[in-house]
């Protein structure tokens, strides 16, 4: 019997299709809302999940549109009790749930001076989704598992399709289009080396990700997911960063996930990947292209997406899965709460 956690993992084709026929007359309203206001900055409100697919999104509408995005401080609205003045701002909440107070705070207050407010959540009837001025969807359906999948991608493609008609790229609207068929792919041809990396990490007790721009917020939610189900010690890092310090965290063996799509990002990858190898760490090269799995290494190759821009929606697969097989050969039940609440409604 397949647990729930892969039932969910397995629906998102569906759901990501589903995202564009449910919000693209609602993202025009909202694009075309913002520019007649003079929009030129983006705020974004979200905590966890939500907000790795907030950075997505940041770093999407600064590729496309050249528009700079804030990750939000809600702590600023509810524990500080302050407010932050917004000017020629979108004010966007992501929530899965839509009950996150903190969430909701930012919304309120940018109401308040007559912002234009955008909510992302899967539940139309919540009070992020009821108080935002707009509302974009995931319909993807009830979300049962503790760990956060198809939430996940519903949001990034909502939030992508937004940046496609905000910068009137057509080309990369295509390219979204496309995204679900690829993650079928995935699901076709990759499972049978899912399971043998399930089964090499059974007995690890702690890895690091890394990667660096468009794939960096993929970094952040591959090791929660593997940290949430499994009870490991994991953690992101963006490339970049990782040189100077935490690299000295590492001993001989230790596994590290490198994400290292073709792309811009590539030839930075190639030099963490060197610098990894020269330390002896287990290093597995998740890519698209096979010339990043260097001697040293080993590879799991991706189907490749149209450009670096969609990567993210392959590449995480592999981590929720192999979160999901490795509960599976470590016999523990990614569906029990434990000390983990699905919904948390922070303030």
């Amino acid at each position: 019997m397949m647990i729930n956690l892969e039932k969910e993992i397995r629906e998102q084709p569906e759901a990501l299709a589903r995202v564009y026929d449910l919000n693209i007359e609602v993202i025009d309203k909202i694009v075309a809302d913002a520019k007649a206001a003079g929009v030129t900055n983006i705020y974004f409100a979200a905590r966890g999940t939500s907000d790795h697919a907030c950075i997505y999104a940041q770093y999407l509408f600064g590729i496309l549109a050249g528009i700079p995005c804030a990750l939000g401080t809600p702590s600023v609205f509810t524990k500080y009790g302050k407010k932050i003045t917004f000017k020629h701002t979108l004010v966007v909440g992501v929530s899965q749930s839509g009950k996150a107070e903190d969430v909701l705070s930012v919304i309120e207050s940018a109401n308040e001076d007559g912002n234009i407010t955008v909510a992302v959540t899967n539940n139309p009837d919540s009070p992020v989704a009821k108080t935002a001025k707009y509302h974009i969807f995931c319909g993807c359906g009830q979300e049962n598992s503790i760990a956060a999948t198809k939430t996940f991608t519903t949001q990034m493609m909502s939030l992508a399709l937004l940046a496609a008609r905000w910068s009137e790229n057509d080309a990369f609207l295509s390219e979204l289009r496309e995204v679900p068929a690829k993650v079928t792919e995935f699901f076709d041809t990759k499972m049978d080396e899912v399971q043998a990396l399930a089964e090499k990490y059974r007995n690890m007790t702690d890895g690091v990700l890394l990667a660096r721009g468009i794939s960096y917020p993929i970094a952040l939610e591959g090791a929660l997911k593997m940290l949430e189900t499994n009870k490991l010690k994991m953690k992101g890092y963006p490339t970049s960063d990782f040189h100077h310090g935490p690299i000295a965290q590492l001993k001989p063996g230790d596994p590290v996930f490198v994400i290292c799509p073709e792309g811009a990002t590539e030839g930075d990858s190639a030099e963490i990947i060197k610098k990894l190898i020269g330390v002896e760490a287990d290093v597995l090269v998740v890519t698209n292209d096979e010339k990043c799995v260097l001697e040293g290494t080993r590879g799991f190759i991706l189907p490749k997406t149209a450009s670096e821009l969609t990567t993210p929606f392959i590449s995480v697969l592999l981590f929720q899965m192999l979160a999901c097989k490795m509960t599976i050969v470590r016999g523990i039940d990614p569906d029990k709460a434990g000390v983990i609440n699905k919904i948390t409604i922070t303030k």
